[in-house]
């Protein structure tokens, strides 16, 4: 039986997760993304709350999709990009409803990268895509490591292109990682499974 390729799966969701230097990092995917990618995207960045209106509004700036910060209870929208709000985890329930918690913290975070790529793994199943961006700490690795059980898509960023390298190379060093690529190519390599 031959190999299914990327290119050939259905995809329904991506979801990105960033830290150290994410903000800019978010930014250079997103502004790369193509219309054609409707599914809806979630993403995770470690933040503080000052951030808050300032963050939705620059990736919106830098995207065409609609950036906002999702809400407890949000029906996951085709086209639209939900971003965790300051100190709440951003989890993806079996119905494709966003949900928030205020658990403790995972990875010293809140939100934390692994809760959501591992909620949006369970939801989704292989209809996922996974991509870990620059950031401190290993937060992500567990939820990637989920993702790739569950037989979606994962994708780092190419550690020499990445702000802070911590992330991203703990996600490689754990064997999950299907795609490594530097940050300006992870949008092309996105638009080109759809």
């Amino acid at each position: 039986m031959g190999r299914v390729s990327m290119r050939d799966k259905f995809y329904q969701a991506l979801v990105i997760g960033a830290s150290a230097g994410g903000i800019s990092a978010v930014a250079t995917l997103l502004s790369g993304l193509s219309p054609r990618l409707t599914i809806p995207i979630m993403i995770v960045q470690h933040r503080l709350p000052v951030l808050d209106q300032f963050l939705t509004q620059y990736w919106n700036d830098a995207s065409v999709f609609q950036v906002k910060e999702a809400d407890d209870k949000d029906a996951l929208q085709p086209g639209v990009a939900y971003v965790a709000p300051p100190n709440y985890h951003l989890l993806v329930e079996q119905d494709k409803v966003l949900s928030l918690s205020i658990d403790p913290k995972i990875c010293y975070a809140r939100p934390s990268i692994d809760v959501l790529f591992e909620t949006a793994a369970d939801a989704y199943l292989t209809q996922v895509i996974g991509v870990i961006l620059t950031g401190a700490n290993s937060d992500g690795t567990a939820g990637l490591r989920r993702i790739k059980i569950n037989g979606g898509l994962t994708i780092a960023q190419a550690p020499n292109t990445a702000e802070s390298t911590t992330m991203p190379q703990s996600a490689i060093d754990s064997g999950v990682i299907d795609e490594i690529l530097p940050l300006t190519n992870i949008s092309l390599f996105l638009n080109n499974l759809f």
